[in-house]
């Protein structure tokens, strides 16, 4: 959620200028951009009545060494600049022994779905995506993974879904691709949706 950040201030100093959070530049964060956009299509399948999510920068009040973006973080947020949770965009941590985050196209749409469910489950005090066969909360993640986002070390892994482990048997099941939650509805819902897109298309 939107921060004010609290700066050390010795004798003779004021406090210093900090930028102000504000919603990514477009084109600046293309993959982030992409994969929100699948996000918000799963949105407006479930929840057609909530506004788009954004992507806002919040920027680092780190003095800059090597990249003017080296410590700035971006969160999946709510139309009007608040988010809940981590970061989504990645990048390679330092600590020895910790492996370098997941940065392919599949990972990073993953990862961009657990912003955007963060956010949403947090500040609209509700699950989801909800599972339409178990009626349970979903989580992001690779296929066929259950989650991990290391199958195989740090090998690939399939593409990002919405997962759930809603089994009997307490095993998870991939429902769909992110993005395509819209096919996972059922016959009357999706109906209804594909009548209001045509009413957004102006094709009746």
């Amino acid at each position: 959620m939107n921060e004010y950040f609290r700066l050390n201030i010795g004798p003779g100093h004021g406090w210093p200028y900090v930028p102000e959070p504000h919603p990514v530049e477009p084109g600046r964060w293309p993959e982030l951009e992409a994969a929100l956009a699948l996000v918000n299509r799963d949105l407006a399948a479930t929840l057609p009545e909530q506004e788009p999510l954004i992507l806002m920068l919040c920027p680092s009040t780190e003095p800059v060494r090597e990249s003017p973006v080296d410590h700035d973080q971006i969160y999946v947020a709510m139309p009007d600049g608040r988010w809940h949770g981590n970061p989504v965009h990645t990048c390679d941590p330092e600590e020895d022994g910790v492996p370098p985050e997941r940065d392919d196209d599949a990972a990073v749409l993953a990862t961009v779905a657990e912003g955007a469910q963060e956010t949403l489950m947090e500040l609209l005090w509700q699950v989801w995506p909800l599972c339409s066969t178990h009626k349970i909360g979903m989580h992001a993640g690779l296929a066929g993974t259950g989650g991990s986002w290391y199958p195989d070390g740090a090998g690939p892994a399939g593409p990002a879904v919405w997962w759930c482990s809603g089994g009997r048997d307490g095993t998870h099941h991939d429902a769909c691709l992110v993005g395509e939650l819209a096919d996972t509805l059922p016959g009357k819902q999706r109906r209804a949706l594909r009548r209001t897109e045509r009413r957004k298309d102006g094709r009746g």
